[in-house]
């Protein structure tokens, strides 16, 4: 925080404090903008990351269901399917 003293040269030190404050606001509007575009490039990273696990997970999951309907075990996704497949029936009606 600046703080201006007057000390009877109002002309020219009204004129230098005005242009140092106007410089601080620049430098510290300019250091968030940086701050921010750092910040919002790390959120998109992760979430970038986190889509690639989800789908690596996924392709996991199916890996997993194509080899249990191999050994001939029911797939447990069998019996969730239609109350997954329900629900957002009721969800739309509602």
């Amino acid at each position: 925080i600046t703080i201006f003293w007057q000390d009877g040269h109002d002309g020219d030190n009204t004129k230098q404090s005005t242009a140092d404050m106007t410089v601080f606001v620049q430098n510290l509007l300019q250091q968030m903008q940086t701050r921010f575009q750092t910040m919002s490039e790390s959120i998109i990273s992760k979430i970038d990351e986190m889509g690639n696990r989800i789908d690596e997970l996924e392709q996991s999951i199916n890996d997993l269901r194509g080899e249990m309907g191999q050994d001939g075990a029911p797939s447990p996704s069998a019996s969730l399917k239609p109350k997954e497949e329900a629900k957002p029936a009721d969800d739309s009606s509602a």
